[in-house]
């Protein structure tokens, strides 16, 4: 017997139902063991994390800058204040009633000396209003943080101090206003703008090339708090640092909650991550001193592609144990030191 027109509806209806109730490729209902995470976040942004395997001490180097910026704006601001105070009380006193130095009387003075008295001020207050406004704000979000900015640089250090492995959480800026629904208007420009920020932000280049802190520019933030926090809870095992090797990003959908995006697909996902690889070996090898090791390993690899008769299985293995001995006679084991700082035996998609 045929089937109902009604059952035929219903078993029609019901992928479609089922398609509609997951998020589309590649965004993905962030995981619940990511909630002590991500409940700490604002909803209106989107955020990047990421580990910054760079050595402590060029990190300590990058630091070093900002802080003794700020502390010579802050120095000259000091002085500025010891150097004008007595200016301003001066004519505070004058505009009491209380004549003094700065009273000026218009009657006994020249109109050009009038008017270089009153421009002389003027450009006294908006030189003062100019450091004040824009200027006195530098050192104190640097170390007290503000109202639009969670946390702050001093904060983030004191807390987790200078670490061979740190956890970076960028946060969105403007823009994250203006791009809409991402995940339900899949072909709008908002969502190409979107993948165009995460793109130019996960690059492996940028990831290995800049220490967590240039990470910030015109389209992200960095979240002190929130680094604060994903620190905290891998320090107390509630999450592993594995958890953001791989850059997670994080968005609120008013539909599906917290998402994540699947950075491990599309063709290019691959060379991606081989490239991040080939960058952190690198890094490895630079905190030893054997940095050297690395172009030397560089150059045979490309001398040997480059031999008539390609790069044959046999050629591999003769390539490969070529390697190890350079490596061997510098005191290293490839294999090992390969696994210790990239954390797996082989180049991605090469196993």
């Amino acid at each position: 017997m045929a089937p109902s027109k009604k059952a035929s509806k219903a078993s029609s209806s019901s992928p479609t139902t089922a398609a509609s109730s997951a998020p589309p490729k590649p965004f993905k209902v962030a995981p619940d063991s990511l909630k002590p995470f991500f409940s700490d976040l604002s909803k209106k942004h989107i955020y990047i994390a990421h580990v910054d395997t760079k050595p402590r001490d060029f990190k300590l180097k990058i630091f070093l800058v900002p802080v003794a910026m700020n502390m010579v704006v802050a120095l000259l601001f000091a002085w500025r204040i010891y150097y004008i105070a007595p200016y301003y009380l001066l004519l505070l006193a004058s505009t009491l009633g209380y004549s003094n130095e700065l009273t000026l009387q218009a009657s006994e003075l020249t109109y050009s000396a009038l008017l270089y008295a009153i421009l002389r001020r003027t450009f006294t207050f908006f030189l003062d209003f100019l450091l004040g406004v824009f200027v006195w704000p530098w050192p104190v979000e640097f170390a007290f943080g503000s109202a639009m900015r969670r946390g702050s640089p001093v904060g983030w250090r004191w807390a987790v101090g200078f670490r061979d492995k740190e956890i970076y959480l960028r946060r969105s800026r403007d823009w994250d206003k203006t791009i809409g629904d991402v995940i339900v208007d899949d072909n709008g420009s908002g969502r190409n703008e979107f993948f165009s920020h995460l793109n130019s932000a996960t690059s492996p280049m940028l990831l290995q090339e800049k220490t967590g802190y240039l990470t910030m520019n015109g389209e992200w933030d960095l979240d002190w708090a929130g680094m604060v926090h994903a620190t905290q809870l891998v320090d107390n095992k509630v999450l592993a640092m594995d958890t953001f090797t791989t850059p997670l990003v994080l968005l609120h959908n008013g539909r599906f909650g917290w998402m994540c995006v699947d950075m491990n697909t599309g063709a290019n996902a691959k060379e991606d991550e081989r490239r991040r690889q080939v960058f952190q070996f690198r890094d490895a090898l630079a905190a030893v001193g054997k940095e050297n090791l690395f172009f030397r390993w560089i150059e045979i690899v490309q001398f040997e592609t480059s031999q008539p008769g390609g790069f044959t299985g046999k050629k591999q293995i003769e390539t490969a144990q070529k390697i190890r001995d350079l490596f061997k006679e510098e005191g290293i084991d490839f294999d090992e030191f390969w696994m210790q700082s990239v954390g797996s035996a082989s180049l991605a998609g090469m196993d």
